[in-house]
């Protein structure tokens, strides 16, 4: 394909290929040709022009198919355009000279076709420049019209549509001929004709002003003719142009006098009627009314009457928003008129009634719904309340006419029911999508919606009352806070006109509507309407009786209420479950002769009654088993099953009562099986057995039966086809913007669509479609659905003789009948068996015996070869399930021979196409197929029909049949790839664009291979690069193709190559591509669009982007004109879309899509994803800002940017987005968090307000998210006081997460401030309006949290700010004070629970942070809290706050104690169920506590911490009786509430309710910890663990936990699990803080127990003092009675985790094992340090004994910490785990175990193999372990040397080993070592004990002398050097002052030499380093301090030595001069920081 590319044909490489090669080499050459051209400079262009025509005209004569001709043309004209025009006319010449040519062969035909669309081309691109020769031109075309066949006619009719759209008004003279050709055309028999000649005509009514002037009435009248007979595509096309042409007639602006005669002015209400005409007579014209139209027998037919509501739709969309808005009214009440008494065409059956009431309320939703934005939808909705009302007067101004006869007689009853339908439809649909901002229109009195729908319930018609119910419903669901005002003003008026007939069905279906509308309100009804409604239907059955008149009402209503009322679910069914089963028994009769005796008696009126109440009874228990299904209890189905063979048995009698009755009872009866066969399908079969064979037979006799006349397909099959067998057939069954309307001509004419009246039932269903109103079909339909499915479960479950029997008897009924009688049968016969075959299939079932394969196997073969070609397709299926439930190799094979016999043999299309899918189906199921020889065959045959021009159809099954194929085969299918790609590509060049289902079919073929050839596409191979390009060269071709689905497959197929072979495809064309097609009028080309995206941006989302700005900014022309790439960008394009689009599916995939490019894009794209985000929540910021545009502007005009709605109109550009809808802006809301969050895992300028203004000032293009918190503030503000709820909640939540992750940041201008501090106002004003009294408890609740972040962020420092956001959360406290009787009776009670725990949980936090504020503030200094400014947030608010919470806290500190209370008895397990309080808890009702669990789960633990908080704040001091019960209307003191009333009288002490209060607490805590659920938050953990730690902050909680020793040890094992299962570092150091509490609340314990033994027993029997402690006298620790046991465990875990090393099992010994010591992590020292000194206090637990079993445990790992992490740092530090674990040892060393008498031996023993295996670590045999730290391990001899009794380590070979290891050390050259090394051996010289001190003494002195005295002649260099001389003087200083006085005199005459070398004199003093200098001052200082203290010895050196004296003498003179400046500064500076170091590091000596 290379040679392709270049500017001229290849002719050498194109003549050798084959026929198929060559029309691929050719188009792809024109593809390339065409951007060659465009690319390539003129002049090149104009050198090569001659040879380039000559090359395409010649290819012009070579029959080049239709995309090959396509592009000819269009190259063509490109380079006419670019090059020299001169030959053009020739060109021309030339193509008029072949279509002139009179051969009429077919192989001539493709260029005659050539020439007509090159003229187009031409014309198009060239226009004006051709001048005069278009007349001969068109007239040419026009008359090879004449004679061309479909293709020829629908290219000329495309051809003059590009030469009317280059030439433009030069075009005039022809106007008229085409206008005339066009008409013909339009009526033309080929449907792609008709397309073609539409766009003509709207090419042509853009110059010619007669379309819209007069012949306006023609055109429209054509337009209706073409609609008849017409398809989707006519329909789109046509309805677009008339739509357009009327359009353009209304709004044309006239041309000159001149031609002012020729036009009419045409008005509103001419249109419109013209419109009307169309709708209510169809095509028959206006005058020609034909005889049969006067007698009012023919009907309009569908296909013209859904073609002029796209029409009516189209039209309004043309003249736009604004103009409707103006027009509203005018358009309202002639749409309302089509369906009113004056048309009666329109209505004149049930079914056309239906079918036009459809249409209305399409036109209605598209324009209202789709063209207005919210405020425009507010006044539309009053106008269709207002003219509700005009309807409702004339309605009971004819029900107040006295005269009876009038009353009823009146066809004015008639008259208005459809109008009301519609309007209260649609008036219920607008509501039901403003959501809550419809709330102004409700509560706009004026417009009375309310009342207006209420009282048109009481409408004579019933489908008026259906549809103001399911208003109702519509209004409920937008507006939750109406559901329960609604439902009860609905029962009021039900019991108080309960006489009334109307009244009865009118408010029951109101109540049931608004029922169905609690599902979809998450804050529900209160519980107790359950028991009213009960109450109430249980009164209308039972008084159904007493009056005839209301009996059948009444029965329907009650039922219908119970039905409803089982939708709220098993919490409110579950009281009532009963009485509903009580009443289900009474409706049937109890035995079969009851039910004789029933039957013998009764007339036709008691019948119909009876029927309608047992329906209705089964319809309530099929509720009750679809919502309930957790009460199907062992206990309740049987009471749910004893009436059920009753109601069989009277199936079976229908017939014959039937037959008694006659015609009244022929609905109810079909209305009864229904309900019985639904109600069946919804059991298990289990449950019928005994009467499976009675309801099969009746179930055959329903399918068969005699008087069946609907031949209902199109309901009954879909579901039983494969979904992608489908596609093949007619579009309609394919997902259509217009699905709504166009549903009806797929039902035929003599089929009525679904609507509400045919099952009042269904209005409390859950819609499947989403939000539009339930459609059930006629009960004869749905009865025969329900038959059809029913059928299929009980086959499988009869006995198989009984099986076949029935299989035979259905066989039989098919013969016996003829006709279209016969086709009824089939299809009702085939479609049972089809659902039993999925049955048996779905259920791993089989089809039993082989003699029941043939009838199975007649049925499904007849079906196959059936006209009807939807029955083709689910025999297919049925086919391939077939084979399934037999699942025999054999009889597979069989059934592919028949299928092959037949297509060998088989002539007929229909036999063809039937079996050619039976073929591709075959494997579906079986999967895949695995024999090649059957591939081979199946594709053999596939091969050669789908080259059968002369059958499309034949092709098209056969092509599917061939992708099913490919699917099935998988890999097998390699070898055939290459000939079936070519096969592909050569059908896509050579079929005939009018044949659109053909390529679809090719398309799937496409796209099943490359998903089979997958990621082999990405190899290099020859053979994969030949198979890659043929597949993109083929999504080219189909790219090109008109039609829109083939369209869509191109683009999927174009997403699979992408996927598996990204670099080969071109991503700026499939880009470009998916932006043309954004906003395409076709669903599923805007679904493949958006498919494709989605995953494009996965991968590449900036690319993608970019490529759309940059097509956006190239094309001339705009893209989709609706997405404004270019301004907004891909990303503001798909936010447009997602206003606009209805489809679910469409906007999940938008918001993915979106999604995914935030992710990736949102940080570098910042300010451009901020501003869309603004942009759409700012364009609708609030209703009232638009009425004031203009008087704002002049006076504000520097508020313009604020708010951006006010500059929009004004500026002339139109604002980016106009009036999103809320769902829209929620979306925006949730992208602003979204955003934040991306930034968090960013550059952390972000947020840092300092650092992004500094990188900005570097580079401008930086960009960070704090420089934009302004906006992000706005736009959380805008959202939360917006009128939508759920934007509320999306704005609150935005807030929340602004706060916290800005309140940190620090404002650089103003230290001491954070930048979020200066929008407090805005933080408060968006908070406000969420705490007034009519707004819903979840806004509240967020609101709540968004408070008390707030307060506890610490962004406000000053209090009187603060008390703002304060004080809502004081009237929240208040509010809610009263207990769960408080709060609105609007919603369900959990509803309450969730705000009162909300505001609880607020004021928790709140307290929390006070406390901890309060805690912080009091520890630093007090001198630093005066000066305010000093401390940011610090003095003002820590006390502040406290005191603010102060207030309330008594009242708070009962709330919670309540709402913990709660939640433990909410927590227990099922079985403690009976001893709950009947009545609930203090915030709960009991029958709500399902629902309440949840909201006490989201705030339970903040509340505890701060119940725990409050206590320890306390003291646990109860307050006095008077003052703890507080004045509440139920007093919810935790006493109160565990007893009941009983033990009222009984006040407990004090000390019980401190009890009771700790085990509370406790108690919820353990509880949670030892369970922790994988949902648990980090949050609720932590917030346990810390009120544990609170709680054990104080003394009383710490006895009680030290006294009860089983509770310490299941606290102790709790905390192991959290620290087993958490990993984060946080928790575990959170548990390790509990677990040393719990340890030294047991050391206190075990103290005072000591203590108070003492003093009781005197000190005399000491000997016999009871062992106190663990371990008592053995010594001996209980595994889980053992509380030390218990932490050791523990605090293993903790070690071995972080250091694996300790673990002895790991290492494979327990002895010293040489690793290489490790540095931890922060988090893991800190762990470790906390484990170390949790052991260390270990022994103060235990008795003697227990000390000594535990002691080698504790040593083992406390220095295996210290050999495992003795690192040496830099500067001798140690490291953290390193001083914690010395610091342990210190502790445990200085025990007093280690002194008690029982124990001495045994700890001496243990501490000093301690002591060894820590000089073990020093040298291990091998030598290898050098890494150790010598400082550290000599720290820890020196620790064992200093704390334990002298005894330990005064045994010679320890004393000796030890002095060696200091003798080494002192050898080591590292100084740091060495100045560690002389600390140590000072504080050992100074150890007062001579018997542990001197050895060392004398060991070491010598050797520390000899080093001083070297450094003399060795100068030190730097400070180290001078720091170890230093250490070592100090050292000596020490000795001289321990040494007795006789040994005195010799340490100091040593000494003194060595500080006298050190002096310089003055000469040497100036000149010397600052090293020297500072070692001279340390010695000057140190001898004067010397010389007084030992005078007589200092005196004698003196005098034997001259030249010290000397020297010192002179070293003094010299000093003199310097002594003011540099000693004392020298001095202060040196020592400062020496002495800290050292203290820090030796503070654990």
């Amino acid at each position: 394909m290379e040679l392709a590319h270049s500017l001229l044909l290849n002719e050498e490489t194109y003549n050798q290929l084959g026929e198929v090669q060559k029309a691929e080499f050719i188009f792809d050459w024109l593809r390339y040709l065409e951007k060659l051209l465009l690319a390539t400079s003129r002049s090149d262009v104009r050198e090569k022009q001659k040879t380039l025509v000559e090359q395409l005209l010649c290819l012009l004569n070579s029959s080049p198919g239709p995309p090959t001709r396509r592009l000819l043309a269009k190259n063509l004209a490109i380079l006419y355009s670019i090059g020299d025009t001169f030959s053009v006319y020739e060109t021309i010449d030339k193509c008029n000279d072949l279509i002139r040519s009179k051969d009429d062969s077919p192989s001539y035909l493709p260029t005659k076709l050539a020439a007509v669309v090159c003229l187009g081309s031409l014309y198009k691109k060239l226009g004006r420049i051709l001048g005069n020769t278009f007349t001969d031109t068109v007239g040419n075309i026009l008359k090879a019209m004449k004679s061309a066949e479909s293709q020829g006619r629908y290219e000329i009719m495309l051809s003059l549509q590009n030469i009317l759209n280059g030439l433009g008004a030069a075009a005039t003279p022809c106007h008229r001929d085409v206008y005339k050709a066009a008409r013909s055309c339009l009526t033309d028999r080929s449907m792609a004709v008709r397309c073609a000649a539409a766009k003509c005509l709207l090419e042509l009514q853009n110059e010619a002003i007669f379309m819209w002037g007069t012949d306006l009435d023609s055109v429209a009248t054509l337009c209706f003719k073409s609609f008849e007979g017409s398809n989707y595509d006519v329909r789109i096309s046509v309805s677009k142009l008339l739509g357009t042409v009327l359009a353009k007639a209304i709004i044309s602006k006239h041309p000159g006098a001149a031609s002012r005669q020729s036009i009419r002015r045409v008005s509103l209400e001419e249109v419109l009627e013209l419109l009307g005409t169309g709708f209510l007579r169809g095509s028959s014209g206006f005058l020609r009314a034909s005889g049969d139209m006067l007698k009012g027998t023919s009907s309009v037919s569908r296909d013209v009457r859904v073609g002029v509501t796209q029409a009516y739709v189209v039209f309004v969309a043309t003249l736009g928003g604004a103009w409707l808005e103006k027009n509203f009214a005018a358009f309202l009440s002639h749409i309302l008129s089509l369906v009113s008494q004056s048309h009666p065409k329109a209505t004149q059956t049930q079914a056309d009634a239906v079918c036009s009431r459809r249409c209305v309320s399409f036109i209605l939703r598209a324009t209202v719904g789709g063209l207005l934005g919210e405020k425009a939808q507010i006044a539309a909705a009053k106008d269709i309340c207002q003219a509700i009302w005009k309807l409702k007067k004339v309605m009971d101004a004819v029900m107040s006419d006295g005269n009876l006869e009038t009353r009823l007689g009146s066809a004015d009853v008639a008259a208005s029911q459809h109008m009301l339908v519609c309007a209260l439809q649609e008036l219920g649909n607008l509501i039901h999508s403003l959501g809550t901002t419809a709330a102004p229109l409700l509560q706009d009195s004026s417009a009375g919606i309310l009342d207006n729908v209420v009282s048109v319930t009481l409408h004579p018609s019933i489908s008026v009352r259906l549809a103001a119910a399911w208003c109702l419903h519509c209004i409920a669901v937008a507006l939750p806070s109406y559901l329960t005002p609604l439902l009860d003003r609905c029962l009021e008026r039900l019991t108080v006109l309960k006489s009334s007939p109307e009244a009865v069905t009118g408010f029951s279906f109101a109540v049931a509507a608004l029922l169905g509308a609690v599902t979809h309100c998450p804050l529900g009804i209160p519980h107790g309407k359950g028991k009213i409604i009960m109450t109430l239907a249980e009164d209308l059955l039972c008084s159904a009786a007493q009056n005839s008149r209301l009996s059948a009402q009444r029965t329907q209503a009650g039922w219908l209420l119970i039905a409803a009322l089982m939708t709220l679910g098993p919490a409110f069914v579950s009281h009532h479950l009963a009485r509903v089963l009580l009443l289900w028994k009474c409706v049937f009769p109890v035995s079969p002769k009851d039910l004789e005796t029933e039957k013998s008696r009764g007339d036709s009126f008691t019948w119909q009654v009876t029927l309608e109440g047992r329906a209705g009874a089964l319809c309530a228990i099929k509720s009750f088993v679809s919502h309930c299904g957790d009460l199907l209890t062992e206990e309740v189905i049987p009471h749910l099953l004893t009436p059920l063979p009753c109601a069989v048995d009277l199936l079976t009698l229908l017939s014959s009562i039937l037959k008694t009755y006659g015609s009244p009872l022929k609905t109810p009866s079909v209305v009864y099986r229904q309900r019985l066969y639904e109600l069946l399908i919804l059991l298990p079969p289990e449950t019928y057995e005994g009467n499976l064979c009675a309801i099969l037979r009746e179930l055959a006799a329903d399918l068969t039966a005699p008087d069946i006349q609907v031949a209902a397909s199109t309901f009954l099959l879909p579901p039983l086809c494969h979904q992608d067998d489908l596609l093949i057939l007619s579009p309609l069954l394919q997902e259509t913007d217009h699905r709504f309307i166009e549903e009806q001509l797929l039902l035929g004419n003599g089929i009525a669509c679904g609507s509400l009246e045919y099952d009042p039932y269904s209005i409390y269903e859950k819609d499947v479609e989403g939000d539009s109103v339930p459609k059930p079909l006629p009960p004869t339909l749905s009865v025969i659905s329900s038959a059809v499915k029913l059928f299929g479960v009980v086959c499988a479950h009869v006995g198989e003789a009984q099986r076949l029997l029935i299989l035979e008897q259905l066989l039989d009924s098919i013969k016996h009948t003829k006709g279209a009688r016969q086709q009824v049968v089939q299809l009702h016969v085939v479609s049972s068996v089809s659902s039993f075959l999925k049955y048996v299939a779905g259920s791993k079932g089989h089809l039993g015996p082989e003699e029941m394969r043939r009838p199975v196997l007649t049925l499904v073969m007849g079906a196959l070869e059936s006209p009807n070609p939807l029955l083709r397709c689910a025999a297919a299926e049925a086919w391939a399930r077939l084979a399934q439930v037999v699942d025999d190799g054999a009889f597979t094979a069989a059934l592919a021979q028949v299928s092959f016999d037949k297509l060998k043999s088989a002539r007929d299309a229909v036999t063809r196409t039937g079996h050619s899918l039976a073929l591709g189906s075959l494997y579906r199921y079986l999967g895949g197929i695995s024999s090649s020889q059957h591939l081979n065959s199946c594709v053999g045959i596939l091969y050669t029909l789908s080259q059968d021009s002369t059958s499309p159809d034949v092709q098209t099954w056969a092509l599917h049949s061939l992708s099913l194929i490919i699917d099935s085969a998988g890999p097998l299918y390699y070898t055939h790839a290459e000939p079936t790609l070519s096969l592909i590509i050569m059908l896509l060049l050579n079929v005939p664009p009018t044949h659109a289902e053909v390529h679809q079919s090719l398309g799937r073929c496409l796209n099943a291979l490359i998903t089979t050839l997958g990621p082999e596409l990405q190899g290099n191979s020859t053979s994969v690069s030949t198979l890659r390009t043929s597949c993109l060269l083929g999504c080219a071709v189909m790219q090109d193709n008109p039609d829109y689905l083939v369209q869509a497959q191109a683009i999927s197929c174009l997403q699979q190559l992408h996927m598996f072979a990204p670099r080969h495809v071109n991503l700026s064309s499939l880009v470009s591509c998916l932006c043309v097609n954004l906003c395409s009028p076709y669903l599923l080309l805007r679904r493949a669009v958006l498919a494709c995206l989605r995953q494009l941006v996965q991968r590449e989302a900036a690319e993608v982007s970019e490529h759309a700005v940059m097509l956006a900014k190239d094309s001339r022309e705009e893209l989709a004109p609706d997405a404004n790439i270019r301004e907004v960008g891909l990303e503001g394009a798909l936010l447009t879309l997602l206003d606009k689009e209805t489809d679910q599916r469409l906007c999940h995939d938008i918001k993915e899509t979106l999604n995914h490019m935030l992710t990736s894009m949102a940080v570098d794209k910042l300010s451009f994803w901020l501003k869309l985000c603004k942009d759409v929540l700012a364009a609708s910021a609030d209703f009232t800002t638009v009425t004031c545009v203009d008087t704002m502007q002049e006076e504000e005009g520097d508020k313009g940017d604020d708010a951006s709605v006010l500059t929009t109109r004004n500026d002339g550009r139109p604002h980016p987005f106009t009036n999103p809808r809320w769902a829209t802006r929620v979306f925006a809301a949730e992208c602003v968090c979204r955003i934040i969050s991306q930034c968090e895992s960013a550059h952390s300028a972000h947020f840092n307000i300092a650092l992004a203004q500094e990188m900005k000032k570097r580079d401008s293009r930086n960009d960070f998210l704090v420089l934009h918190l302004a906006d992000l503030i706005r736009m959380a503000f805008m959202a939360a006081t917006d009128h939508s709820d759920q934007l509320r909640l999306s704005g609150l939540e935005t807030l929340l997460v602004v706060i916290r992750r800005f309140a940190a940041i620090p404002e650089p201008e103003f230290p001491g401030h954070v930048i979020l501090e200066q929008y407090q106002a805005n933080v408060g004003a968006a908070l406000r309006p969420a705490f007034t009294s009519e707004t819903p408890p979840d806004v509240t609740a967020k609101a709540c949290q968004v408070c008390s972040a707030w307060i506890a962020s610490g962004v406000v420092s000053d209090l009187n700010d603060l008390r703002r956001v304060h004080q809502l959360l004081v009237s929240s406290l208040t509010k809610i004070q009263v207990g769960k009787e408080a709060l609105s009776h609007l919603y369900n009670e959990s509803a309450s629970t969730m705000e009162i725990l909300a505001v609880l949980k607020a004021w928790a936090e709140v307290y929390i942070i006070a406390i901890e504020r309060h805690k912080n503030h009091n520890q630093p200094l007090k001198t630093t809290a005066c000066s305010e400014e000093s401390v940011g947030n610090g003095s003002v608010s820590s006390d502040g706050l406290l005191d603010l919470v102060h207030a309330d806290l008594s009242t708070l500190s009962r709330l919670w104690l309540a709402a913990l209370q709660d939640f433990a008895l909410l927590t227990l397990p099922s079985e403690f169920a009976s001893q709950l309080p009947g009545e609930g808890g203090a915030f709960y009702t009991a029958e709500t506590s399902e629902n309440a669990k949840l909201h006490y789960y989201n705030s339970w633990a903040l509340i505890l911490h701060a119940t725990a908080l409050w206590l320890t704040s306390t003291g646990f001091v109860v307050a006095e009786p008077d003052e703890g019960a507080p004045h509440l209307s139920r007093p919810v003191t935790p006493t109160s509430m565990c007893q009941g009333s009983s033990s009222g009288a009984t006040v407990k002490s004090p000390e019980d309710v401190c009890t009771e209060r700790v085990h509370l607490i406790l108690g919820i805590s353990v509880e949670f910890l030892c369970s922790l659920r994988s949902d648990a938050t980090m949050e609720s953990i932590t917030a346990c663990l810390h009120a544990l730690q609170a709680l054990l902050d104080v003394p009383w909680p710490r006895s009680k936990i030290g006294s009860d020793q089983d509770l310490g040890v299941e606290l102790l094992n709790v905390l192991h699990r959290v620290i087993l299962t958490r990993e984060s570092p946080s928790i575990q150091l959170a548990s390790l803080e509990v677990v040393r509490q719990i340890i030294c609340a047991a050391q206190e314990h075990v103290k005072e127990k000591r203590r108070s033994a003492e003093v009781d027993d005197g000190a005399a029997e000491k000997e016999t003092l009871p062992e106190f402690g663990e371990g008592k006298d053995t010594g001996g620790l209980v595994p889980g009675k053992s509380l030390v046991f218990a932490t050791l465990e523990l605090c293993v875990c903790i070690l071995v985790r972080q250091l694996p090393g300790l673990n002895p099992k790991l290492t494979g010994s327990p002895g010293v094992k040489a690793t290489k010591p490790q540095m931890l992590s922060e988090d893991g020292s800190r762990l470790v340090s906390a484990a170390l000194v949790i052991l260390s206090e270990l022994p103060a637990v235990c008795s003697p004994e227990g000390s000594i079993s535990i002691l080698p445990t504790i040593l083992y790992l406390t220095t295996g910490v210290l050999r495992e992490t003795a690192v040496k740092l830099p500067g001798g530090q140690l490291s953290a785990t390193v001083a914690a674990s010395l610091q342990a040892l210190k502790g445990i060393l200085s025990s007093p175990m280690a002194r008690a008498e029982k124990s001495h031996t045994a700890w001496t023993d243990l501490l000093r193999s301690a002591l060894t295996t820590i000089l073990d670590c020093w040298n291990p045999v091998d030598g290898t372990h050098q890494e150790l730290d010598e400082v550290s391990l000599l720290t820890a001899i020196t620790v064992f040397i200093l704390s334990t009794s002298p005894e330990v380590t005064t045994i010679p070979c320890l004393q000796k080993r030890c002095i060696e290891k200091f003798k080494a050390t002192l050898e080591i050259k590292d100084p740091m070592v060495q100045i560690k090394t002389y600390q140590l051996l000072l504080s050992i010289f100074q150890y007062p004990n001579p018997a542990v001190s001197y050895p060392y003494i004398y060991s070491l002195v010598s050797s520390i002398v000899e080093r001083l005295q070297e450094i003399d002649k060795r100068k030190p260099e730097d400070t180290t050097e001078l720091q170890i001389f230093q250490e070592g003087i100090k050292v000596l200083e020490a000795l001289v002052a321990i040494a007795e006085e006789q040994h005195r005199s010799q340490l100091v005459a040593c000494l003194l030499p060595i500080l006298i070398s050190f002096l310089l004199d003055e000469n040497a003093l100036g000149s010397a380093t600052s090293i020297m200098r500072n070692l001279h001052d340390f010695a000057l200082q140190n001898l004067m301090q010397i010389g007084p203290q030992y005078s007589s010895v200092f005196k004698s050196v003196m005098a034997s030595s001259p030249a010290l004296k000397a020297r010192l003498e002179a070293a003094i003179k010299g000093n003199q001069e310097n002594v003011k400046v540099k000693i004392p500064t020298s001095k202060h500076t040196k020592n400062s920081g020496k002495n800290s170091s050292i203290q820090l590091k030796t503070n654990f000596l």
